[in-house]
C-alpha cells in the first residue's frame, strides 16, 4: 500500500527552537493514522507542515523531504494543497454570520467543487450525513451555527472540510473539548470515512486511538519513537514513552 504522506529527515525550528528533529513518517492511503505523544512533542506542528499552514509562521524553518500524494510538498501551490489536505482544529470554528448550509457550501463553492445548485445541495447533504449531523439540522439549514452545541459545531466544521472532497483530512484533537455523545458520533464517522479519505488524527486519548486507529505513531522530542498497527503497539509497547501514555489512559 503506497504512502500518501511521507516525511524523511523532517526538522522544524520555531524561533530557533527545534520542534521536530529529523523525523521520519509514512502514512498509508485510506487508513486512520493516529499521532500521540506528550505535550510539546510536535504533534500539531507536524499537521501544519503537511498542509503548509506552517508557512504562515514567520519564525518557522523547515528542512527535510515531505511528499504529499507523491509530489514534493513545495511543488504544491499552498492554496491548492489546502483543498486536498484539510485541517480541522481542536476548537470549532464555524462562520457565525453564515447559515448552517452556507458554512458547508461556501468553501466548496469558492473552490468550484460543485457546479450547479443541485450538485451543491447534494454535496452539503452528503457532508452533513458523513458526520451524522444531517438529521439534526436538516430543518434548520438556514439558521446560524450559534444554535448548535459545541459538539455539533465541531461536526459542522468537519462537514465543511469534507465538502472540499479532500484526499487527506487532518484532525487536531477534534474531540478534546466536546461531550461524550458527540465524541462517539465523530469516532463512528471517522471509521466510515476512511473509505473516502485518509485521516491523520492527533489525540491524547489511548482509548480513542484504539477504537478508531489503524496505525499509531508515538512522538517524543520531535521524533517518532515507536510506530505500528495500533493493536501491536498498545499490546506490546516497547518505548517507555508509549508505556507512560498507556498508563495515563484517557
Amino acid at each position: 500500500m503506497p504512502h500518501i504522506v511521507e516525511a524523511r529527515g523532517l526538522t522544524v525550528r520555531l524561533g530557533g527552537r527545534v520542534v521536530l528533529s529529523n523525523l521520519d513518517i509514512g502514512v498509508k492511503s485510506n487508513t486512520i493514522s493516529v499521532i500521540m505523544g506528550p505535550s510539546g512533542s510536535g504533534k500539531s506542528t507536524l499537521l501544519r507542515v503537511f498542509n503548509r499552514l506552517i508557512d504562515l509562521n514567520p519564525e518557522a524553518e523547515v528542512s527535510g523531504v515531505v511528499r504529499i500524494m507523491n509530489r514534493d510538498l513545495y511543488e504544491w501551490n499552498p492554496y491548492e494543497l489546502r483543498r486536498h489536505v484539510v485541517l480541522v482544529q481542536q476548537e470549532p470554528t464555524p462562520f457565525p454570520n453564515l447559515s448552517i448550509f452556507d458554512n458547508v457550501a461556501l468553501p466548496a463553492r469558492l473552490n468550484k467543487v460543485a457546479g450547479s445548485r443541485g450538485e451543491l445541495e447534494r454535496l452539503v447533504k452528503w457532508a452533513l450525513e458523513s458526520v451524522m449531523l444531517w438529521d439534526e439540522v436538516k430543518d434548520r439549514l438556514e439558521k446560524p451555527p450559534t444554535i448548535l452545541s459545541g459538539g455539533q459545531k465541531q461536526r459542522l466544521c468537519m462537514a465543511r472540510a469534507l465538502a472540499l472532497r479532500p484526499e487527506i483530512l487532518l484532525l487536531d484533537e477534534p474531540t478534546a473539548n466536546i461531550d461524550p455523545a458527540n465524541t462517539v458520533k465523530i469516532e463512528e464517522s471517522l471509521k466510515a470515512l476512511k473509505n473516502d479519505v485518509t485521516i491523520i488524527l492527533v489525540t491524547h486519548m489511548p482509548h480513542q486511538a484504539a477504537r478508531v486507529g489503524d496505525y499509531v505513531y508515538i512522538l517524543y522530542g520531535g521524533r517518532v519513537v515507536e510506530e505500528g498497527p495500533v493493536n501491536d503497539v498498545f499490546i506490546h509497547p516497547r518505548h517507555e514513552v508509549t508505556i507512560k501514555l498507556l498508563e495515563k489512559g484517557g
